[in-house]
């Protein structure tokens, strides 16, 4: 076994704190990187408080995940030693069903392996996320990472740029259609980013006006209060696609009114409660509201690909790992622009 270090929750009412353990010795076909810098999501959170139920302790979270391959097994012919490389959500799937045959892992029929808070496919190794100093992955749920961005803004792309990336992607958003981004923050503002680079005219949906400033300095092209009601009765059947964000209770029939006829909400946030949905707000208009998870391993390349060609990357703030529980608490009142991102350097201090 390889020896590793990271930080871990013991149970849903512990803070974060140093943990040892073990990876697996590199198989034939595995990648081993050192860990330069991780994400932070707001699904840490929720499942190291166990707030999705069913969480594994102990947990080491982390999905966002990029650093420098260091070994690699006899078999692997996508990565050498040296190279930079990402781990998203995953780091296996059954590989058989036809999800996983049509490179849609992330929906995979008999269950993928959550990077962190998961099993490995042989339904009882835990698996161990980012917050940690390596790890150590088959190569096909390993991705390559251009050496021309900011490594540090490239992490977050890992799970929040793939979930905004892949809906617009599949809904064939681009030039031509109107798109709303409702809430701006980890995924709001990569949503925006995306759309825009993709060619839509970009509204930003909001309840707080102090996020008009940043909204346009992201490239959107319009911004509504969604407070005031002048503001959203102007937008009413204006927009073809709505990119949902947000992961609070909200009314999703205020915002069906808002959709043109065949307009389409997308919903990639999960707020904890159930909603109610009128029917007639979907029969008037045949319009549809959907949901999108992550994206399969071939999206995330091509979107990792396409942020090296077009120079994008997430806006983060660069914490130490010893400062991981101020950073959520600072998480749940919306005061980050717009991902923590652990340097991992920082735990050869703590750990």
């Amino acid at each position: 076994m390889i020896a590793a270090k990271g930080y871990a929750a013991q149970d849903a009412h512990s803070p974060l704190a140093p943990f040892q353990f073990d990876r697996r010795e590199l198989k034939t076909h595995d990648v081993q990187f050192d860990i330069l810098y991780c994400g932070v999501c707001h699904s840490d959170l929720h499942q190291i408080r166990d707030e999705w139920g069913g969480s594994i302790f102990p947990m080491v979270p982390g999905h966002e995940i990029v650093g420098r391959v260091t070994q690699v097994g006899a078999h692997v012919t996508k990565f050498k030693v040296g190279d930079l490389a990402g781990v998203g959500c995953l780091v296996d799937s059954c590989r058989q069903c036809e999800n996983c045959q049509e490179g849609l892992e992330q929906y995979c029929l008999v269950g993928n392996s959550q990077t962190y808070n998961g099993l490995e496919q042989d339904r009882k190794t835990p698996t161990y996320g980012g917050y940690s100093n390596l790890i150590v992955v088959h190569e096909d749920f390993v991705l390559h990472v251009s050496e021309t961005l900011d490594l540090a803004g490239v992490a977050p792309l890992l799970c929040a740029g793939i979930t905004t990336y892949s809906p617009l992607r599949h809904w064939k958003v681009g030039e031509g259609h109107k798109v709303a981004v409702l809430g701006l923050g980890g995924l709001g503002h990569m949503a925006v980013k995306f759309a825009v680079a993709f060619g839509a005219e970009v509204t930003m949906l909001s309840t707080s006006p102090s996020k008009e400033t940043d909204a346009r300095r992201l490239g959107a092209h319009k911004f509504v209060l969604t407070t005031d009601p002048d503001s959203v009765n102007d937008v009413k059947g204006y927009f073809d696609f709505i990119i949902d964000t947000v992961s609070a209770p909200h009314d999703y029939n205020l915002y069906l009114s808002l959709l043109r006829t065949n307009g389409v909400h997308i919903c990639v946030g999960a707020p904890p409660t159930p909603t109610e949905i009128l029917g007639f707000n979907l029969i008037g208009g045949r319009k549809s509201i959907a949901g999108s998870g992550i994206g399969g391993l071939p999206e995330t390349q091509e979107m990792l690909d396409y942020c090296a060609e077009h120079n994008i990357i997430s806006d983060i703030e660069l914490i130490s790992i010893k400062d991981i529980q101020s950073a959520y608490d600072r998480m749940l009142k919306g005061d980050v622009r717009y991902r923590f991102v652990i340097d991992m350097q920082s735990l050869n201090n703590e750990a």
